[in-house]
């Protein structure tokens, strides 16, 4: 689980405006963040089936959301897969050259 501060730091580096909680950019940083806390619980806890279904749920999630940003904005989803260091599709690496 995220705590408070950590998670208005996300909020505060990947915001849009002052007051902006909750655009996509912020939304995929958080669950990114989620992901990555969840994965090490895991490789801890291997048969925890139920929290393995959370995961990727979260991963769908994170998905769907890319997948908007980048059909809205390519520069900033290419910003955002950079910056939270995620794997790109081949066929997103062929549009940036």
């Amino acid at each position: 689980m995220l705590k408070k501060d950590k998670k208005n730091k996300i909020i505060k580096t990947y915001g849009t405006h002052k007051e902006d909680t909750g655009s996509s950019e912020i939304q995929v940083a958080i669950l990114t963040e989620r992901i990555k806390d969840l994965t090490g619980h895991l490789k801890e806890n291997p048969k925890d089936n139920h929290s393995r279904r959370g995961l990727l749920q979260m991963v769908a999630k994170r998905k769907k959301l890319l997948k908007d940003i980048q059909g809205r904005d390519e520069e900033k989803f290419c910003k955002i897969v950079k910056s939270l260091k995620l794997k790109m599709a081949k066929s997103i690496k062929n549009k940036q050259e």
